[in-house]
């Protein structure tokens, strides 16, 4: 296990936390490659695939925000749909705080465990892919070439 580490991370010093927030730092938010192969390259599909992924988050959050205290169970459920629709398109921060959420909430106390840093860490990491979402799909909606004519 210890060759998978790379030689400059000790651990004794970083937390797998700190380990993942730094990976997080320096990783694109939406992987462009991962994006790539599941769309076969197809930009129109990107296009859909990364439109879907922003209305289905939005909503999520929206639902995580306004859920009652006494409401873990789909909590769960609703970070485990969000965590599947980060990974199709390689928003793998999103897929972690998801699935740490999804975790925390059938762990913890009811209410409790789903509320916190958990949850802040979600919906901060969603706000980020859905800006990067934002971009993309403006970049790739830009203005076309004059048609001949």
């Amino acid at each position: 296990m210890a060759a998978d580490i790379p030689s400059h991370c000790n651990k004794t010093e970083k937390s797998a936390s700190e380990l993942a927030s730094a990976h997080d730092r320096d990783a694109p938010v939406i992987d462009p490659a991962h994006l790539a192969r599941q769309t076969l390259g197809d930009p129109a599909f990107e296009a859909e695939l990364l439109a879907l992924f922003e209305s289905q988050s939005a909503r999520i959050t929206a639902q995580l925000t306004a859920l009652g205290a006494g409401d873990a169970k789909l909590r769960g459920d609703l970070a485990h749909t969000l965590r599947g629709s980060a990974l199709a398109i390689g928003a793998f921060r999103v897929a972690r705080a998801a699935q740490a959420y999804e975790t925390a909430c059938a762990a913890g106390s009811p209410g409790a465990a789903c509320a916190g840093a958990a949850l802040d860490e979600l919906i901060d990491a969603v706000a980020q892919a859905r800006a990067a979402v934002a971009r993309l799909l403006a970049r790739s909606s830009g203005p076309s070439p004059a048609a001949d004519g």
